[in-house]
């Protein structure tokens, strides 16, 4: 069997549709790659703890946090594993779980121009309000861990575990996003570029709008909004430049977005409709992987020659006659799913495990096993 190979890339992005084992499959990826002897980074921002479960750390993990490898690469060295042998002791694996806040407060802390200016907005009204509920902020700052990790010389490959199918097209947006922000009408006024126009009769407008809503209810906004632009001079450049950045990472020639999804007629069609607005947001698909398919068929002929009653018989070769059957099924998804592919992407086959994966060694048999359709 042909295997998945990753060399080349330095970022892995996993998506697709909520239920399919993205998680499980990010996590494998990761692993294998780790005791292959890379120094990978694998993040997931899915709320979900699975990710985390699997690999033994705690769920409110924020910071890479190392995973010990060591069982495995002993295992695999012993031939317990699938493909035992190919391990090195070089390699590691850090594992977190994306906070949104905690990120945040760290790039303010990071960028701002003092550290007194980075408190005074932190502890702003204006600032936790934006930090705690304005769409796109997770997804954006997921991004800026990303730009984080990646510019750690030591780290050769990150994956990331991305929301469901759903939410996955924005939260890959954030960058485009958010410079659109940034350049927008009310940002202009509200934040002025060195050499604009400022103080006319629409930012007069505005800010007569923010007084009367202030005497009628107490709250105070045009002093907060006004602390809060004060604050914030300077940085928006920093945020625009690095949201930029993060584009071009997410189309770079090393960067692979990798669709997961079942064989199921439902899971198909949504990968496929998943697969073509990657293509109108120009993202690459470098390959597809459809979890947990069947084994391959047994041999009838084993039935016939095993000494057991014929009503036994009888029953497995109905048995094997229904699994025969879906197995067919499974092949005609599989047509479905190359169709809809660009030209260049590779299907990939995770073949099911007999149990629910929940260990390290559960996440490197199904790494091990992702083989070419």
């Amino acid at each position: 069997m042909k295997r998945l190979d990753l060399g080349a890339i330095r970022l892995a992005i996993c998506l697709g549709p909520g239920g399919v084992g993205k998680t499980t499959i990010s996590a494998a990826l990761a692993l294998g790659a780790a005791v292959s002897g890379r120094s990978v980074d694998v993040m997931t921002v899915d709320p979900a703890p699975r990710l985390l479960d699997a690999l033994g750390l705690n769920a409110r993990v924020s910071e890479p946090h190392d995973v010990d490898l060591r069982g495995v690469r002993a295992a695999a060295r012993d031939g317990d594993e699938p493909d035992g042998g190919k391990t090195s002791a070089r390699g590691r694996l850090r594992a977190m779980r994306l906070e949104p806040r905690e990120t945040f407060d760290a790039i303010v802390r990071r960028h701002a121009p003092s550290p007194a200016a980075a408190e005074a907005i932190i502890a702003g009204r204006i600032y936790r309000s934006l930090a705690g509920a304005f769409a796109g902020v997770a997804d954006y700052m997921a991004m800026e861990k990303l730009l984080e990790l990646t510019a750690e010389p030591a780290t050769e490959f990150i994956v990331l575990d991305t929301p469901p199918a759903s939410e996955a097209i924005d939260f890959l947006d954030a960058p485009r996003r958010l410079l659109a922000l940034l350049d927008s009408r009310a940002v202009s006024l509200l934040a002025p570029r060195p050499g604009r126009f400022s103080g006319g009769v629409v930012d007069m407008a505005a800010r007569a709008v923010l007084a009367a809503f202030d005497r009628v209810t107490g709250l105070k906004l045009l002093g907060d909004v006004q602390a809060f632009v004060k604050n914030f001079e300077g940085m928006y450049e920093g945020f625009a430049e690095r949201a930029r950045r993060a584009a071009a990472m997410l189309r770079a020639e090393s960067t692979a977005a990798i669709v997961v999804t079942t064989a199921e007629t439902g899971r198909i069609a949504q990968a496929g409709d998943f697969i073509a607005a990657l293509g109108r947001a120009d993202l690459r698909v470098h390959s597809v992987i459809v979890n947990r398919t069947m084994r391959e068929l047994p041999d009838g002929l084993e039935i016939e020659r095993a000494k057991m009653p014929a009503a036994l018989k009888r029953k497995l070769r109905q048995n094997l006659t229904d699994y025969a059957a879906l197995k067919t099924r499974e092949a005609i998804s599989f047509d479905a799913l190359r169709a809809a592919m660009p030209s260049g992407a590779t299907l990939l086959l995770a073949p099911e495990l007999d149990h629910e994966p929940r260990t390290l060694s559960d996440l490197a048999q199904i790494g091990a096993q992702i083989h070419r359709a």
